[in-house]
């Protein structure tokens, strides 16, 4: 079983109880620091961070879920248990902001933590990527003539707006062709792993992480570009169930970048 911190592992990431004069906080999230294919996701990100010079930290192993699933399965109890400890540790570091690569996380923790006496500010990784290219921070040395797509997740897109950051990332790659899914930006079509139906089991119709994958290809895409690690999760057994993984590859956007930096 994987710890919180073995994505980390020869990165040279700080812990919070070891220095916490840092800029940004790096709330890593569970599916980034405990799903083997997610964690390349917090070490692209990781090394982003570090490309452009920004002092963070990780909370490790006193990092805990942000309790979105918690809450959206319908158990309050346990999320405003996880929301009281996650706030008394926060603070105790006097955290100011925060970096989330996890739209989950993110939606949670910058408009349901508030009410619960909580201040920080939070950032999405999509947003602080393509601020960093925009400032010239980071620099892409290389290229790729791939067609790419984005899956609009459902908590970035609808519930924040946070539409156009990820596609100006992608559309920084040099040699890129970027396309449009069927259902994209405020009509995008779920990944099918929201409201907690990552833990579940669909019965009747067509899964629907199997449906947008056939967006995907119908795009004529080989990337699908994603910046929430649920959504990789759904579009890795969507690619697999189609069986076009020689044709289809989901990637993150900090893993799109991190792989192209100088």
């Amino acid at each position: 079983m994987a710890s919180r911190t073995d994505w980390a592992e020869g990165l040279d990431v700080k812990l919070m109880s070891d220095d916490s004069d840092v800029e940004y906080l790096y709330w890593v999230g569970c599916t980034a620091a405990l799903v083997d294919r997610n964690m390349k996701t917090a070490a692209a990100m990781a090394s982003i961070l570090k490309a452009a010079g920004i002092k963070f930290a990780i909370l490790g192993p006193e990092e805990s879920c942000c309790g979105d699933p918690a809450r959206r399965i319908g158990n309050e109890y346990l999320y405003q248990m996880q929301v009281e400890r996650n706030i008394e540790i926060l603070k105790g570091y006097n955290v100011k902001r925060i970096i989330t690569t996890c739209p989950h996380c993110y939606n949670t923790l910058k408009w349901e933590y508030p009410q619960f006496g909580a201040e920080f500010e939070v950032i999405h990784h999509t947003q602080l990527i393509a601020d960093l290219l925009k400032q010239g921070r980071i620099r892409l040395s290389r290229g790729m003539e791939e067609t790419i797509a984005y899956h609009d997740s459902c908590y970035l897109g609808r519930y924040n707006d946070i539409y156009d950051e990820p596609r100006r990332i992608i559309k920084a790659i040099p040699g890129a062709k970027v396309v449009e899914l069927e259902r994209s930006r405020r009509k995008a079509f779920c990944c099918g792993a929201g409201g907690g139906r990552l833990w579940m089991e669909e019965n009747i119709g067509t899964r629907i992480n199997e449906m947008r994958t056939q967006h995907v290809i119908n795009a004529g895409a080989n990337i699908v570009a994603t910046a929430c690690p649920y959504c990789l999760q759904m579009f890795e057994d969507g690619i697999k169930t189609k069986r076009v993984e020689e044709q289809i590859k989901a990637i993150d956007i900090a893993e799109l970048v991190s792989s192209l930096l100088e």
